[in-house]
């Protein structure tokens, strides 16, 4: 009961509200409910713009950025610039192609001759000096790499041409005697040009000219157009721009110089020679070799001391097959006479190069004798030389049969060597210093010239010190070679100046640098680089552009 009460009143009370309502309220109560819903959604769903920056968050900012970039520019780009810059040492390039162009030295030669008159009055010596002087120094061609230079000697004693012969500061001695027509002739083991002259020829004190000064004139001139051709030959054939091959020579003179330069080995200051005994069978098994070369070519290899040095050394060798089966040997089969696979030729020794003389035994002739030599032997270019002999009787070979192959070995020897051809001895190894002089100086000036032009050609290359220092010591002894030619002691400096101009150019470390160019080390710090660098860049530009924003900002306002 008193719950039934209770529960009817509350009835009652909600219809009756339901009642009293307008039509339509609960509608539009719902609707303004919706409403406000919507708009509290919307609100909701906008996002707030962040507060604003404070001035000292940006500067901050600012100086954080600018900090990395600092460190970037003052720091690392500096040791990445020191680190991986190529070290170019300093090269003296305007002075190096100097040397190759000729500007910086011009080998003239002076050349020394001494008179010798026994017979004529001091005064009528130095008159024909003069006058000869003044004939030599005629020019009759274009070349000018000599100088000749006529002194008197002093009075003339027992063996004074002798004495003037073995002066190393006198190419050659003219001896003069009266004869009944002008006539000349090279002594036979000296320097020394013996020249008969008639008496009405002598000139008189106040004579302009004179036909025994024309013809000592013209016989110097002969006496050394060898040199003089092959000088030329060395520097027409050069990039210098020095003097060219006088007009009068011939082409068929230019080709004999270019085998004889092809068949010379290369100047070096000692030649390691090797003489090897070779025979078909087991005997002969010893040859008199030691004594033979003391006896026959020892002498020749003291007078080349001043230019050259010699090691020597010998082998024999039994049951040596030949590279020619043949019995008869054509000028064709000499070329692969040589067994190089099967013969133990010895290499260079102490990086002196090998001349190599061989004796072979057995019963092989040459069909055809040879231009540089015998019927039985021959000379190989920048080789050696061979010689044939038939088996003797004996198991040893004397010195008295190797006699003839060692006279044949010296001379080829003087050939591969580059000795001149005409002329005694002691003047043909005058002349050979002063080639050998010219070729030197020409091949360093030229080396010099090529290292200077690759250097400029390849600014990425890599010149270490060592070739720094190898050009100033080519420098420096090339110039002490030319202010001392002719002598043996400019032929050293310019060996010297050779040695350190090839180990300059051909430097190890500086070659190298060829195969790394600038694309290699793009490839390589690139990948490095871009994760670096592309944060920094994209810092860099906002905060450009927010220094932008703000001063437009600031311009507005104000």
């Amino acid at each position: 009961m008193s719950s039934t009460s209770v529960s009817e009143p509350r009835h009652d009370t909600v219809a009756s509200r339901g009642q009293q309502s307008p039509a339509g309220a609960g509608s539009a109560t719902d609707a303004g409910n919706t409403r406000d819903g919507d708009s509290s959604s919307k609100k909701t769903l906008t996002p707030k713009p962040p507060p604003p920056e404070k001035a000292e968050d940006i500067q901050r900012r600012s100086y954080i950025v600018a900090s990395f970039w600092f460190v970037v520019l003052f720091f690392g780009l500096p040791i990445w610039w020191k680190t991986t810059t190529i070290y170019r040492a300093d090269l003296p390039l305007s002075q190096m192609m100097d040397w190759a162009d000729g500007r910086a030295c011009n080998p003239v030669f002076p050349i020394r001759i001494a008179i010798d008159a026994p017979t004529l009055r001091n005064e009528e010596t130095e008159n024909l000096v003069r006058i000869t002087q003044q004939a030599l120094d005629t020019p009759t061609d274009d070349f000018k790499g000599h100088h000749l230079q006529l002194e008197v000697s002093e009075p003339a004693t027992a063996n004074r041409a002798r004495d003037l012969a073995r002066n190393s500061n006198v190419a050659l001695t003219i001896r003069l005697s009266p004869g009944d027509v002008a006539t000349s002739s090279f002594d036979s083991q000296l320097p020394i040009l013996d020249v008969a002259y008639p008496p009405n020829s002598i000139p008189a004190p106040n004579a302009a000219s004179s036909g025994l000064a024309t013809y000592l004139a013209a016989q110097l001139r002969d006496a050394f157009s060898e040199e003089r051709d092959v000088m030329s030959y060395l520097l027409s054939t050069s990039s210098m721009p020095f003097e060219q091959r006088p007009p009068g020579s011939s082409q068929d003179l230019s080709d004999s110089l270019s085998k004889r330069m092809t068949r010379s080995v290369k100047y070096s200051r000692t030649y390691h020679l090797t003489f090897s005994l070779f025979t078909s069978g087991p005997i002969p098994s010893s040859w008199d070799i030691e004594s033979a070369i003391d006896e026959y070519m020892k002498p020749i290899l003291d007078m080349l001391g001043p230019i050259h040095n010699f090691t020597i050394d010998t082998q024999v060798q039994l049951y040596a097959n030949p590279g020619v089966q043949s019995q008869m040997l054509s000028k064709e089969d000499l070329s692969s006479f040589i067994n190089a696979a099967e013969w133990p030729l010895s290499p260079s020794i102490g990086g002196a190069p090998t001349v190599n003389f061989v004796v072979y035994i057995g019963n092989q002739t040459i069909g055809t004798a040879s231009e540089t030599g015998t019927s039985q032997s021959w000379l190989i270019p920048q080789w050696g030389s061979v010689y044939l002999l038939p088996p003797p009787s004996a198991d040893h070979v004397s010195s008295e049969i190797l006699k003839q192959p060692i006279l044949t070995f010296t001379s080829h020897l003087l050939s591969l060597i580059g000795t001149p051809q005409s002329g005694p001895l002691p003047m043909r190894l005058s002349t050979l210093t002063r080639i050998r002089t010219a070729d030197l100086l020409l091949r360093a000036s030229s080396s010099l010239g090529s290292l200077a032009r690759l250097s400029l050609a390849l600014p990425s290359i890599s010149i270490p010190s060592s070739v720094a220092d190898g050009v100033a010591k080519s420098m420096h002894h090339l110039q002490l070679a030319c202010s001392n030619l002719g002598g043996t002691s400019g032929l050293e400096n310019a060996r010297i100046a050779d040695v350190e101009a090839e180990r300059a150019f051909f430097e190890k470390s500086m070659v190298g640098q060829l195969y790394f160019p600038d694309e290699h080390k793009i490839a390589v710090y690139l990948p490095l680089l871009g994760p670096v660098g592309v944060p920094l860049v994209i810092g860099l530009l906002n905060q450009i552009k927010a220094w932008k924003k703000a001063r437009k900002e600031k311009i507005k306002e104000t």
